[in-house]
């Protein structure tokens, strides 16, 4: 199968879980605060101890190196860290849809200048996620990608998350606050519920 697949993947708090998201579907993940959506995405990342299995396509993660699988495999946290001064020296030099991409989060060229000490909340929302699709990740893991952003900014991220999803074709599994979204977007809605994954009802009104 094309995608992303996940067997049998748990720790203390969460699973077993099996869970298959398909190349270019978005699937999104609700749940009370602590029910361990985070940890989910962070488990699928190899980021944190956890049993379990995960493919992306037909390549298991236990044969790749952790550093090439989290490059494939793309997590945006929550909150991303910064580790330079500037934003320019967390991007790569070359990477030809730089330009559209900033404008299309509503930045110019010259925010690669800018220090990251002067970023707002909401800024650095956006330039993590520039900053994760320039390294042309096969799968997304998305933890509140929106969230503290703007209708404007919402809609900025949501558009660029759809145009690199639709291009190549990426499975998405975004955790959301907001049902709104789940509902307008979602191929899928599962929530997390006593350490197991279930379909989300939603009210339609």
């Amino acid at each position: 199968m094309d995608g992303l697949r996940v067997q049998g993947l748990g720790n203390a708090l969460f699973g077993p879980i099996d869970l298959a998201v398909g190349a270019g579907e978005r699937v999104f993940l609700s749940g009370p605060s602590g029910c361990g959506k985070s940890l989910l995405l962070r488990a699928i990342a190899d980021l944190d101890p956890h049993q379990g299995e995960v493919w992306l396509d037909d390549a298991p993660r236990s044969r790749l190196p952790a550093p090439l699988w989290r490059r494939r495999v793309g997590l945006l946290p929550a909150e991303s860290a910064w580790w330079g001064e500037s934003v320019g020296e967390h991007l790569p030099a070359a990477h030809p849809p730089l330009d559209d991409w900033l404008s299309a989060l509503g930045f110019g060229p010259e925010v690669l200048d800018w220090s990251v000490a002067r970023l707002s909340t909401g800024e650095r929302q956006r330039l993590a996620l520039l900053r994760l699709l320039a390294q042309s990740p096969r799968a997304l893991l998305l933890d509140e990608a929106t969230a503290n952003l703007d209708p404007q900014n919402c809609a900025r991220v949501e558009g660029l998350i759809e145009d690199y999803r639709i291009a190549h074709r990426t499975p998405v599994l975004w955790v959301s606050h907001d049902p709104a979204q789940r509902r307008r977007l979602g191929d899928r809605r599962l929530r997390i519920r006593d350490g197991r994954l279930e379909p989300e009802d939603i009210d339609p009104s």
